[in-house]
């Protein structure tokens, strides 16, 4: 980075640890489950809102702040996101019941949201065309590097001074990052100030919270299939509008004229949602079938993260000389091979294999996020970074979301309102076999996807919103 002035240096600095913290919270929670199930008292169904509950404020929030970044300052968004992110997970440390604890995820959801609808747009802002696949490569490293860490120190913490400790690094580290960030972050002007179209927004976040959270608790609640049509309902009603108005939360037409754009978002969506519940499904496999601590298990799933960080900056300097389609597609075909690695888990299954799949995957997922982005980027101009990255981060975090409802509902079709500790291993394991053969289909429907585009340059209309 010798190369880069001091502004850029500190915009570089300031992402990649955001990257790092937010996802370092997921990942190292993942560990913690059967410690917050046991303490809670909550059913092994009910302890997976711990996850989705944060994912889905992402998924909501992340296009409407997106936008309201690119009409205004990305820096007055993603800065009240860092304070927000900050105080809830210094109020998460004290939570005395399940439900205080989902409603402080929620609030650090909406936190992140406002980081991830920001902080690749000001990172990619900064820097010309020809380094954005390297300086995204920094930056999704980080991702994976919070990926890595949320394991081993995760497992670390849970293991020696509980849950609680998580949250309290995870204030610290953000806290650390806003001060920085409110000093060193460029005040850069909008480039477009539109108006800004409330019923759009109001819409959008409905939608994404019936439809996910109907999908997700339709083993369990009964209003959940009235929910899921609610969001059906709203989509249609949302897609209607955002055709009719001058400046829509989304352009619509922008996927429909640009098929390398659409495409690209709708693997990112399946990407994630293949392989988000990995982590989260082993962390109970090491912990509740074979008996490990929370430690040996967190030093055990480091190995995805791991060589996902050390793939993503060769992957994203790669994709600026090569087709980032290709690369992509690669990197999903690996994800599916890891994958079904996975699908033969038993009680005796070798711990070597395991990791073979984690790095398997990892690769797979190291090779394709990278290219992706940048692929994604390279459709839009710079005024719409925001909503870019916004819809992208969204993808993500629906993917995410998808992910963890796949499992909260097998979870609570074979295993009702049991809590983890008092599940049969043969119950589990058959929880997770089915589970691992939707994902491995998700994958493989994503290699189709991903190998679909085609690498050509997006004209000037196509890459207006």
């Amino acid at each position: 980075m010798k190369n880069y002035n001091a502004e850029q240096k500190s915009i570089i600095f300031v992402v990649i640890i955001t990257a790092f913290v937010t996802t370092f919270t997921g990942s190292a929670l993942n560990l913690s489950i059967p410690a917050m199930c046991e303490e809670f008292g909550v059913s092994a169904g009910t302890i997976g809102w711990v996850i989705t509950g944060y994912m889905l404020a992402i998924a909501a929030l992340s296009v409407p702040f997106g936008r309201l970044a690119d009409m205004t300052r990305k820096k007055r968004v993603f800065i009240p996101g860092l304070l927000i992110f900050s105080l809830s997970s210094l109020m998460s440390v004290f939570a005395w019941s399940f439900t205080i604890m989902l409603m402080l995820r929620v609030l650090q959801g909406i936190g992140a949201a406002m980081i991830f609808s920001t902080n690749v747009a000001i990172l990619i802002s900064a820097f010309p065309g020809a380094e954005r696949g390297k300086v995204l490569g920094y930056s999704i490293a980080s991702t994976y590097v919070g990926l890595s860490a949320g394991p081993v120190i995760g497992g670390l913490l849970n293991h020696h001074f509980g849950w609680r400790s998580i949250f309290i690094l995870t204030c610290v580290i953000s806290a650390m990052v806003f001060l920085i960030a409110l000093k060193k972050l460029p005040e850069a002007e909008s480039q477009d100030k539109p108006s800004f179209d409330a019923r759009g927004n109001v819409l959008y976040v409905v939608m994404i919270v019936s439809g996910m959270y109907g999908f997700s608790a339709i083993a369990t609640s009964k209003f959940a299939l009235a929910a899921i049509v609610l969001g059906v309902v709203l989509f249609i009603w949302f897609v209607r509008h955002e055709l009719k108005i001058e400046n829509p939360v989304i352009q619509i037409r922008v996927f429909t004229k640009n098929i390398a754009y659409a495409f690209s978002n709708i693997a990112a969506l399946l990407n994630y949602g293949a392989t988000f519940a990995i982590g989260y499904l082993l962390s109970i496999y090491l912990q509740v079938v074979l008996g490990h601590t929370s430690q040996i298990a967190g030093l055990i799933l480091i190995a995805q993260p791991f060589v996902m960080a050390v793939c993503s900056p060769y992957a994203g300097r790669l994709s600026d000389k090569v087709s980032p389609f290709k690369l992509a597609s690669l990197g999903m075909a690996l994800c599916a091979a890891g994958i079904v690695m996975l699908i033969f888990i038993n009680s005796d299954y070798p711990l070597w294999l395991i990791i073979a799949a984690l790095v398997v995957t990892g690769i797979g997922v190291g090779f394709f996020s990278s290219p992706n982005t940048n692929a994604v980027m390279a459709c839009v101009e710079e005024k719409d970074y925001g909503v870019a990255s916004s819809i992208l981060a969204t993808m993500r975090s629906i993917g995410h979301t998808l992910s963890m409802a796949i499992v909260t509902l097998i979870v609570s079709m074979y295993m009702g309102g049991s809590a983890l500790t008092d599940a049969e291993p043969e119950v589990l394991i058959q929880t997770m076999r089915v589970s691992f053969i939707i994902f491995a289909v998700i994958c493989i429907v994503g290699i189709f996807v991903s190998a679909k585009r085609k690498s050509v340059n997006c004209s000037k209309q196509q890459k207006r919103f």
